[in-house]
This record gives structure tokens, C-alpha cells and sequence, in this order.
């Protein structure tokens, strides 16, 4: 199993488990070893802080962008700003000046409200992407779990030698 994403692992343990024996008169119950859907389950679960990290990583990378933006924002407003100051103080074009210097913050306004949305809808789709990840592995494990339940229940079951040779020979 090793190299597989947690989504792929995640879709062998359901293999595993759907390709199990039944258990004789169930149609809901199968065998499985209990040893192995352990081991890879706690392969899984090995993993899953790894994609958490990575979860982490790209909150914090939103987090820079954004102060990245702010503090261009702000550039562009003190610019804008300045530039309006230094017109304002010619009387000649102290119209146009003040037009200018609001139509530069209101598009820094805008440019910074644009990075920001940007930035929200990348980590709410990763985020949203990493959640599915997520419910599709708790999913996954409580049906293993389930399973593994239900084998408890019914006890050990150990395979006749008619029963031997009919899973040696599949």
C-alpha cells in the first residue's frame, strides 16, 4: 500500500473488505483478517496528519497572500494618497487632482477586495476538497469498524478443511 494517497488507501481497505469471504448464513458479514485491516488502517491513520499539515500549510499560505494584498493595498492607498496631496496643492488642478486620487484608492479598494476574494475562494475550495478527504476517511473506518464489531460478535470462526480447500483453490 505504500505510495497511495488516503483517498486510494482508503479505496483498497473497502476492496479488502468487499472481496472478503462471507460468513456462512450472512449476508451482511464477512471474514476478514483482523491483523491486516489494523495495519492498514493505521497506515491510514499514519497518513492523515501529513494531509492535516499540508491543511495547515495552505491556511497559512491564504494568510500571507492576504496580508500580502493588505500591505499592497495599503501601498497603493498611501501612493494614491500622496499623489492626490501633490495635486491638490497646485490650485490649477486641484479638481482633477482630487478626481484622480479617488478614482487610485478606489481601485486599490477594489484590487485588494479582488485578492482577498481571490484568496477566500482558493482556501474554501481546498479546504472543502480536504473536508470530503476527510468524511470519506471517517467513513470509511467507521464501516471498519462496524466490521470489525461484527465479527467480534459472532466469535471466532474457524474454516472446515472442505472450506480450506474451496478459498485455496479460488
Amino acid at each position: 500500500m505504500t505510495g497511495l494517497d488516503p483517498l486510494e488507501r482508503i479505496d483498497e481497505i473497502m476492496n479488502y473488505v468487499e472481496s472478503a469471504r462471507s460468513v456462512p448464513m450472512s449476508s451482511r458479514n464477512c471474514m476478514v483478517d483482523r491483523g491486516e485491516i489494523i495495519a492498514m488502517l493505521d497506515e491510514l491513520r499514519a497518513e492523515l496528519p501529513g494531509e492535516l499539515r499540508r491543511s495547515q500549510a495552505l491556511l497559512e499560505e491564504r494568510d500571507k497572500i492576504i496580508a500580502a494584498g493588505q500591505r499592497e493595498a495599503e501601498r497603493i492607498i498611501t501612493e494614491g494618497e500622496a499623489e492626490h496631496a501633490r495635486l491638490v496643492s497646485a490650485n490649477e488642478v486641484a479638481v482633477s487632482a482630487e478626481h484622480e486620487a479617488n478614482r487610485i484608492v478606489g481601485e486599490a479598494r477594489e484590487e485588494s477586495q479582488r485578492l482577498r476574494e481571490e484568496c477566500e475562494e482558493y482556501v474554501d475550495t481546498t479546504l472543502g476538497n480536504f473536508e470530503r478527504l476527510l468524511t470519506k476517511s471517517l467513513a470509511t473506518i467507521e464501516r471498519g469498524r462496524d466490521k470489525m464489531h461484527a465479527l467480534r460478535e459472532i466469535g471466532s470462526y474457524a474454516p472446515d478443511d472442505e472450506e480450506l480447500s474451496e478459498t485455496s483453490m479460488s
